[in-house]
């Protein structure tokens, strides 16, 4: 006979109380306790719903390995994220903050898809809705089967009959299992439902997205565990008031977490970036002071990159730092560095930076780029526009060694740069130069100043 207590959950951590308390004694989250209603039965609920499992334990010999069984899924970005295509019967997890396009980004990738029938399943959306953002995609896919509903005794009831070969959870969030009393969305129901469909997918081989909420600190909601349990983790990240779109892979046991994927929303869908730099550097034809380009890292592939700055005199007696896109503790420390080391005094004036196009970066190299285009502002003296900077500054003011130099001269050759400024630490790994771009070795920031500016 089932045995029920209620109990006091932290929606943070998932830590228990048998009252409530204001601040959870485990995270220091205020308000963050929820009631709910702990069932204890005899047997083993997971398996009533999932089924009885018929595996045995098994030699290495006798398994056989699907390595090279990877799912093409038509879209060249996702692939090069998820390291070459979906494992069969692997968990997908996809976070991002609202209105980002998790749910276009998997629709779309539903309606291309020509591996086998796909399951999917809204909890937010009807079926009619989901219609109306297919339409406006421009796809259609008889293969593609559609479920409004977030009872998840529902949807393996239909997973089972239809044996889909990929099954569509959006979002996790809204699902529920009848063996947990608690409202869709709390630690319990998330733990469970998502417990369940593991052992669903890995027993029957079926592929499962689950579209994930993000909480206001930018981390996807749910117990930690969630994140254990799955198998990859995408996080799609981008400003809403820019195009670009970014796919992240935070974690992947089937590939490396150092490939990103970049699209470019449009009203008909998410259109694949093969090339960013091209689109990113669209308007660096005109001679502006406080204008710098700079050869950044993101993942394995280099993108160049408009840091643009403003410097200007404080009207109301406090400086002003403000950082668009890049780290604005960063921006200080270069700005100290500039003011000790060059002799440049900016301490009573205001520094805006940005960073075209939307994007957030965290490169190093990204550093002497955004120290140009600060001089050159404070200057008001136009940096040339076949010039592209590469280097991370000290805090001695020296320019220091970044990784990959060779990939960052090569994309700014093909885009038709003429000079590139690097580092002396990667002198020795310069093997190969190319004809038609000039490299400067350069070892602090004030030789560059000289060399610029003389």
């Amino acid at each position: 006979m089932a045995k029920s207590k209620t109990v006091f959950v932290c929606q943070n951590c998932g830590a228990k109380e048998s009252k409530w308390v204001g601040k959870c004694s485990t995270c220091g989250e205020w308000n963050s306790f929820v009631e709910e209603v702990e069932v204890s039965t005899k047997g083993n609920r997971v398996a009533s719903i999932v089924g009885a499992s018929s595996s045995r334990p098994l030699k290495l010999s006798e398994v056989k390995a699907n390595a090279d069984e990877r799912m093409d899924t038509g879209d060249g970005e996702l692939n090069r994220v998820l390291g070459g295509g979906i494992v069969p019967g692997s968990m997908i997890l996809l976070g991002g903050e609202p209105g980002i396009g998790k749910s276009t980004l998997v629709l779309q990738f539903a309606l291309h898809n020509r591996c086998g029938k796909v399951l999917y399943v809204s909890g937010e959306e009807s079926v009619s809705q989901i219609k109306m953002r297919a339409q406006r995609l421009g796809a259609e896919n008889d293969d593609c089967l559609f479920l409004s509903g977030n009872s998840l005794e529902t949807v393996l009831e239909h997973s089972r009959a239809l044996e889909p070969k990929l099954l569509i959870i959006d979002s996790i969030q809204t699902l529920a299992t009848e063996s947990v009393d608690a409202i869709p969305g709390s630690l319990s129901q998330i733990r469970e439902c998502t417990n369940v469909l593991l052992r669903y997918s890995k027993e029957n081989t079926i592929t499962t997205i689950l579209i994930g909420h993000i909480t206001k600190d930018g981390q996807l909601a749910g117990p930690k565990i969630l994140e254990h349990m799955v198998d990859t983790v995408l996080q799609f990240e981008g400003d809403q008031q820019h195009m670009y779109r970014i796919l992240r892979s935070m974690k992947n046991r089937f590939g490396s977490t150092s490939e990103i994927g970049i699209y470019e929303m449009l009203q008909s869908g998410l259109r694949q970036v093969a090339n960013p730099s091209e689109l990113l550097l669209s308007n660096h034809d005109q001679d502006l002071s406080g204008v710098a380009v700079s050869a950044t890292m993101e993942g394995v592939r280099t993108i160049l990159l408009e840091v643009q700055a403003l410097v200007s005199t404080a009207a109301y007696g406090t400086p002003q730092r403000s950082a668009t896109g890049f780290d604005t503790r960063r921006l200080n420390m270069l700005l100290a560095v500039l003011e000790k080391r060059v002799g440049f005094r900016l301490a009573a004036k205001d520094v805006f930076l940005n960073i075209a196009g939307g994007i957030r970066v965290s490169d190093p190299a990204l550093d002497l780029g955004v120290v140009m285009a600060v001089l050159s502002s404070n200057i008001d003296a136009p940096i040339p526009t076949n010039t592209v900077f590469a280097g991370e500054v000290g805090l001695s003011g020296e320019i220091r060694a970044v990784s990959r130099i060779e990939q960052r001269i090569l994309e700014a050759e093909k885009l038709g740069f003429q000079q590139i400024f690097v580092p002396a630490g990667n002198k020795k790994a310069l093997t190969k130069v190319p004809a038609h771009i000039k490299v400067r070795i350069v070892s602090r920031e004030g030789d560059i100043c000289r060399e610029l500016y003389s």
